[in-house]
């Protein structure tokens, strides 16, 4: 299962990439937003992070930015929500970083970027090794 949300600012990228996912059967959950009205992207970030946070899955979450729902979503015990631009930033936030969650600009990553990101974010494997200690060592500041 894989959790997406979006606020306004990411709504109408939100729906590509939901038609996207599910053209390939991947399962999801939408938790929002559902129109292209104004709505606090905190409260999207909180309900994909939640859910992330508590299933072991992974999750998407699309604002004007994306910076925004990163920072909202990194505030949830167990989530490690990586803002990516491109492929390259998408493969290592899963390599390196074990990141659960992908957020991306709806109004700064167009459609092919976004879905060659989505793509990438959902297949790559954690590298683990080395990178393990370094992200134990961020799961750790949690409990600061």
């Amino acid at each position: 299962m894989i959790f997406i949300g979006s606020d306004h600012g990411g709504f109408e990228l939100k729906e590509q990439i939901k038609g996207f996912l599910k053209e390939k059967d991947i399962k999801i959950e939408d938790v929002g937003c559902f129109s292209a009205e104004s709505v606090d992207y905190p409260d999207i970030a909180r309900a994909v992070a939640l859910k992330v946070a508590s299933s072991n899955s992974k999750g998407i979450l699309i604002c004007g930015t994306g910076i925004g729902m990163s920072i909202a979503a990194n505030k949830i015990r167990g989530v490690r929500c990586a803002l990516c631009h491109d492929a390259y930033t998408a493969e290592f936030a899963r390599r390196h970083n074990d990141a659960n969650i992908i957020a991306f600009g709806g109004r700064t990553a167009g459609l092919e970027v976004a879905k060659q990101m989505v793509e990438i974010f959902l297949n790559t494997p954690f590298d683990g090794g080395r990178h393990e200690r370094r992200v134990k060592k961020i799961m750790e500041l949690e409990e600061i």
